[in-house]
């Protein structure tokens, strides 16, 4: 049971974390949770800020990420390895530090995650099956541990060290130190190219921020390892035996790498990098190697054909200058590509792109607020719409000499007065507005709607009510007049008392209702 893409385990922990204040294993949670995409930027962004920062303990954050590395989930262990690897890319060197200089390290060799076979397969909405999920993640785990392992022999990152002609750490590196070097660089790289999924394998959003993050450190460690190659050839006809034996293997394997390279390069451009951004290989020619080999057996006293004569010295020469100039070339395009801070991203997302993209958005919801914040200066919709909305801060300039309703004061006169002007027939049988005399004017337009209603009425012409013989003072009258009263209903009695004692209505009081009453010796009650 999942909330809002996170599972109730994740929320759980969360809340554990923050009961007991422990913020920094709280964001490690958030960045490692259950939910099958990769860790949400704002995480990663919070833990590269908790490296730089004096207070926060390096070696607890460490061990926080390798103890989520421990969970029986995928997800987990995958995203945790993600984070690990974000923070050697981006955060502080004290982090690379910690990690190259403990011995605390991934172990996933032998991870496999088996419950989601179990449960049919598709444990994680939305993402592949653990079990299949579980090569890589053992795979990515040793490619890390291969990074710290380097950082440890080299006390520099290669992702980060100078690259180039003329500043390039490799480049200028002297023969027995490119020798050591070169080895561990290769170490690193072929754990890298050993993590050799397909576009097929990037089903989730998980495996596809791994392979992007390979894919910014392939670039980058390639570029170091050709200035090295470079400047290996540079100095490879001056070397003793011993290192010109070491040279000439390092060589050979170079050229295995790069057709690896080249292959992982399809990889990216199939999942939807802009090939524009990949940058291009450029093979030294074939026969360099044969000069490298003829050269060293020259060294070891073998008999070569064709004996090292001049021009068999100046023929090595044009090669190495040869494969300089194509290697060259592939330096400068590895090394514009690694310059670039398009895939500095997590998501591969151009930051440019994105500036662009949200400077438009923020222009359109400007351009939007303007109208809504004055509805009455766009014409005649902004004039309509401050007609209807009673939430106006300021009333319409047609309304503005009126006078405010009070809906809870008392009545005042005015309206009063228009009201009794009406037929109180109308407004009972008409069932009128009766919050209209409230306003000015309402009850005029009260009684010229019930006079255009009644028109149609047919008691209204048969009663009495309504009738042409109504005179004029009835109009006037709330109820009824006295005239109207007897020609309905008769008066055959005299106004008054008839002596017996018995009061009479004698049509002349306030209310037709105003009767009297007799006490018991005949009078009149007062």
């Amino acid at each position: 049971m999942t909330m809002a893409g996170q599972t109730i385990n994740d929320r759980l922990l969360a809340a554990r974390h923050s009961l007991a204040g422990q913020g920094l294993a709280k964001s490690v949670c958030k960045a490692t949770t259950e939910e099958c995409i990769g860790p949400k930027k704002k995480h990663l962004d919070y833990l590269v800020h908790c490296t730089n920062e004096p207070n926060v303990s390096i070696p607890h954050l460490a061990n926080l990420l390798i103890e989520r590395s421990q969970n029986a989930n995928w997800v987990v262990v995958y995203k945790s390895l993600i984070t690990t690897h974000h923070l050697m890319a981006y955060g502080n060197e004290r982090f690379m530090q910690y990690l190259a200089s403990s011995n605390s390290t991934f172990n996933l060799s032998s991870f496999l995650d088996k419950g989601t076979v179990q449960d049919g397969g598709m444990g994680v909405p939305g993402g592949r099956m653990g079990y299949d999920m579980s090569p890589f993640i053992r795979r990515y785990a040793k490619y890390l541990n291969e990074k710290s392992l380097s950082y440890r022999a080299m006390a520099f990152d290669f992702c980060k060290v100078k690259r180039g002609k003329e500043e390039g750490s490799l480049r200028s590196m002297n023969a027995e130190k490119l020798l050591k070097t070169l080895p561990v660089l290769q170490a690193q790289l072929d754990a890298l190219l050993e993590f050799d999924c397909q576009s097929n394998d990037l089903s989730n959003g998980v495996i596809n921020m791994s392979f992007m993050l390979l894919f910014r450190d392939l670039i980058r460690l390639f570029a170091c390892y050709n200035d090295g190659i470079i400047n290996l050839l540079e100095k490879y006809f001056d070397m003793n035996k011993k290192h010109a034996r070491d040279a000439l293997d390092l060589y050979k394997k170079f050229l295995v790498r790069m057709d690896r390279v080249g292959e992982f390069l399809k990889v990216a451009e199939n999942v939807g990098i802009d090939k524009g951004d990949i940058p291009d290989l450029t093979k030294a020619p074939s026969s360099l190697l044969d000069a490298l080999e003829q050269h060293l057996a020259t060294l070891e006293g073998r008999k070569v054909s064709a004996a090292n004569t001049p021009t068999q010295s100046s023929s090595n020469q044009r090669n190495v200058k040869s494969a300089v100039s194509a290697l060259s070339s592939t330096s400068s395009a590895f090394g514009t590509a690694a310059a670039s801070s398009k895939f500095d991203t997590t998501n591969g997302i151009d930051e440019q792109l994105k500036a662009q993209v949200l400077a438009e958005e923020e222009a359109a919801m400007n351009q939007y607020k303007s109208k809504v914040s004055s509805p009455t200066s766009s014409g005649a919709t902004g004039a309509s719409a401050a007609l209807t909305n009673p939430f106006l801060s300021s009333p319409p300039a047609a309304q503005a000499g009126q006078p405010i309703v009070d809906l809870f004061g008392a009545a005042s006169a005015q309206p009063a007065a228009a009201a009794a002007a009406t037929k109180a027939s109308d407004d009972l049988l008409q069932l009128g507005n009766p919050f209209a005399d409230m306003f000015e004017g309402g009850a005029a337009a009260v009684g010229a709607t019930g006079a255009a209603l009644n028109a149609n009425n047919l008691w209204m012409h048969n009663n009495g009510f309504n009738g042409a013989s109504v005179s004029s003072a009835a109009a006037t009258n709330a109820f009824v007049s006295d005239s109207n009263f007897s020609s309905v209903f008769g008066n055959t009695e005299p106004a008054g008392n008839d002596g017996d004692g018995t009061a009479k209505y004698d049509g002349a009081g306030s209310s037709p209702f105003d009767w009297g009453a007799t006490d018991d010796d005949g009078g009149a009650a007062q």
